[in-house]
């Protein structure tokens, strides 16, 4: 549905709440009153085949000897926050989810790309029951895996309904480097920064954004400012922040080596 502006704001963002101080400007309010807050064709948008259901019980107590309880069990200590500014929590419930499942969507995901897609949480009195306490949607906000074996060791989820900003660092995937004039030539591809913070709506979170490296030649870079995205997105970021980078390839000793060599046979034959 395309949001016009009007005097008065709409239903649809009468609730909307805006959790960064520079959102809350005038330009952001307009920006948001005339942006299309659906995903828009050529952008990325979830894979539904990704869409699942977390599962979680009620945890009623934190600390160091529950969580190895929780563990132990196959469960991951959680806990879902309330929104305050897009980013950190306020109120919070306590829970578990369980640890195949987590597994399972960070591994076919990938870290990055686990912690920019929204899941709805179910609460239930405890697993196996069909009794539901409460369904919402959230955003993982942080993950802590074992050093060793990658398993999860908990989960931090942010609330995310309809209507809130959040701030969310998006993977980037980088395409074109195939045909990057640049590369072709034999130069390096420096990748500067794998993730750029955007305040989202939570209705249009990407789960990552394109980086068009195809028209790249050696010594040009691409900036933050030059990442394609939904107009509804917000740069937290300086616009002018690195993000690749052709960097010129160094001349090895044996090439130095090699062109040594070559040199008295091309003033000869200049003789």
């Amino acid at each position: 549905m395309l949001l016009r502006r009007a005097t008065a704001l709409p239903k649809t963002l009468q609730n909307l709440r805006l959790f960064s101080p520079a959102a809350t400007s005038d330009l952001a309010l307009e920006h948001a009153l005339e942006t299309q807050l659906d995903y828009l064709p050529g952008f990325p948008r979830p894979d539904a085949k990704h869409a699942e259901t977390i599962l979680a019980v009620p945890r009623s107590d934190s600390g160091k000897n529950i969580s190895a309880k929780e563990r132990k069990a196959g469960r991951v200590p959680s806990i879902i926050f309330e929104q305050e500014d897009g980013q950190h929590g306020g109120n919070k419930r306590l829970v578990s989810v369980q640890t195949n499942q987590i597994r399972k969507l960070v591994t076919h995901l990938g870290y990055s790309f686990f912690l920019s897609r929204l899941f709805d949480v179910e609460v239930r009195s405890e697993i196996g029951s069909d009794e539901v306490i409460e369904k919402v949607r959230a955003l993982p906000r942080s993950i802590h895996l074992h050093s060793g074996t990658d398993a999860p060791l908990n989960v931090t989820f942010i609330r995310a309904p309809p209507g809130t900003l959040l701030k969310v660092d998006i993977p980037l995937v980088f395409i074109g480097d195939d045909v990057s004039p640049g590369l072709k030539k034999g130069a390096s591809l420096n990748t500067i920064k794998r993730t750029v913070k955007f305040l989202c709506p939570a209705e249009i979170i990407p789960p990552y954004i394109e980086v068009d490296l195809s028209l790249l030649d050696v010594g040009q870079k691409l900036v933050a400012g030059d990442l394609k995205v939904h107009p509804a997105l917000k740069l937290i970021r300086p616009k002018d922040e690195p993000i690749v980078k052709i960097a010129g390839g160094r001349v090895s000793d044996q090439q130095k080596d090699q062109q040594k060599k070559d040199q008295p046979k091309k003033e000869q034959s200049k003789k």
